[in-house]
Formats: C-alpha cells, sequence, structure tokens
C-alpha cells in the first residue's frame, strides 16, 4: 500500500508553497508520493520544462512528485489530466479528454458544478474519473451526495469512470486530511497512472476509506449528506460576512481570513 494525495497546486500556478514546501509537507503526512496539478493557462512550454525538471529533481525512493496539469474548459468546466504536461490550446472537454488521453494521462472532471451535471452526461466520451470529493470546493467535512448519484450515471455508460478524492490544495492553511491510498507497494510514475486508471486505490479521511468505485454505503452517506448541509450552511455564513465586508470597504484581518480557508 503506498499513501499518496492527489490535485495539488504549487507557486507554478496559483498555489502558495513551493515544490520542495509540498515535498516535506508530504513526506510528514507519510505520503509517498502527490499528482500536482497546476494549471495549464500559467504555463508555457519553456515554464512546462522547468516545472517537469524541478518535479523529477525533488523525487526520489522516499517521495514521488506525478507532475499534470488542470486544464480550463468552457463553461469553466475543469478537467485534471493526471501526468499529463503537455499543453493544449483546447477548450471543449471532450476534446481535452482526448488530448490528455492521446498523452496516457489519466483525465478526471474535476469538482463539478450542480449546473453542469446534465452537461456531463451528455458527452460523447466520458472521463476516466469524476472527482467526487474536492476538500476545497465541497468542504474538509463532507462530499456532496448528488456527485456521487452522477458518478453512478456515468458508470452505468462507463464502468471502468473512477471515484476520485482530491484535495485541491491552494493554501498554506488549508484542510489536507483527504488521501488515497494505492493497491501497490511500488511507486512510480507508470504504476501511480496505472492504478489510478484501474481504480487500484481508495480515499481516505480521519478513519473513513471511500472506494474507487464510489459506492458508498447507504448508512455512511446519510450521514455525509447531513455532515455536507451543516458545514455548506456554515460556508455561506461566511462567504455573506466576507461580501458585506467587501461592500463597505473593509479588509478582513489576516488570522480571521486563514481561520475561514480552514472552514472553507
Amino acid at each position: 500500500m503506498s499513501k499518496g494525495a492527489l490535485h495539488i497546486h504549487s507557486l507554478y500556478s496559483d498555489g502558495e508553497w513551493s515544490l520542495a514546501e509540498l515535498r516535506e509537507l508530504y513526506l510528514r503526512d507519510g505520503c509517498r508520493f502527490a499528482c500536482v496539478s497546476d494549471h495549464a493557462d500559467a504555463f508555457d512550454a519553456e515554464r512546462v520544462r522547468a516545472y517537469v525538471a524541478e518535479c523529477a529533481r525533488l523525487s526520489d525512493a522516499s517521495f514521488l512528485f506525478v507532475p499534470g496539469l488542470e486544464f480550463s474548459c468552457t463553461e469553466r468546466l475543469h478537467i485534471v489530466g493526471y501526468g499529463v504536461t503537455a499543453l493544449t490550446a483546447e477548450v471543449d472537454p471532450v476534446k481535452v479528454m482526448e488530448h490528455i488521453s492521446a498523452w496516457s494521462g489519466v483525465s478526471v472532471i474535476a469538482h463539478p458544478k450542480d449546473t453542469h451535471f446534465s452537461w456531463i452526461e451528455q458527452f460523447e466520451r466520458l472521463p476516466d474519473g469524476l472527482e467526487v470529493w474536492n476538500s476545497k470546493y465541497d468542504g474538509r467535512y463532507a462530499p456532496r451526495p448528488a456527485t456521487f448519484r452522477l458518478l453512478e450515471r456515468l458508470r452505468a455508460r462507463r464502468p471502468d469512470v473512477r471515484a476520485f478524492y482530491g484535495q485541491d490544495l491552494h493554501w498554506q492553511t488549508q484542510h489536507r486530511r483527504l488521501f488515497v491510498q494505492l493497491d501497490t507497494e511500488l511507486v512510480s510514475r507508470a504504476s501511480v497512472l496505472d492504478a489510478l486508471r484501474r481504480g487500484a486505490f481508495r480515499g481516505y479521511k480521519d478513519g473513513v476509506w471511500l472506494p474507487s468505485d464510489g459506492a458508498i454505503p447507504a448508512p455512511l452517506m446519510h450521514a455525509m449528506e447531513r455532515a455536507h448541509r451543516r458545514s455548506e450552511h456554515i460556508r455561506r455564513m461566511l462567504k455573506t460576512v466576507k461580501r458585506a465586508a467587501d461592500r463597505l470597504g473593509l479588509r478582513l484581518p489576516s488570522t480571521v481570513k486563514a481561520q475561514a480557508r480552514r472552514v472553507m
């Protein structure tokens, strides 16, 4: 078994951690690997080469960076290409997924908006995975049960669409307790991507295991639904306070922002 983290951002795009800092951070968390997925629109060819080279330089027998990119598509849909660092000008989601496949990556629709669900179901090509829990977008306490139901509908068309669990790490104060565990001891770029593609992994958070097929037992799903409703209520309150402060031209203290980010 190999513990790791998915959907990580660094200073190469809009993250607050350098790759060197992320390496030490995840080593302390007991991780063997991290899949970084900085935003593709922050790169040109030269910056991609530097990104890939630094990931390689900071990887060794104890820890591996798997560099990838997060692509912005039409309607603000985001698709992570795990293991893919080739840029593309395409913004159509299906063409972006084809690009990721052509470069032997793993395509995952990231933090899909509720309003995108019916659109995603109509795609002529489905992704390798759906991010059913993004602990930045969905919150640290529980995912949206509706995303699991979307996954179930997608799997009716393509049974090998996997449930992905991503931190979407940006901020230094952000919650990062959502991990994945691969069903392999071998850690290499090829073995990590192969395990993700085959569903040979599980999500893990605070003693709760989350399967790669997204089949969550009903009692756990009900508990997550209640927890998500409570956390969404808190998140909406915090956003209301921030909007009110913005209208009044007030700056929230950095300590307040840091605490809000831990919740959000």
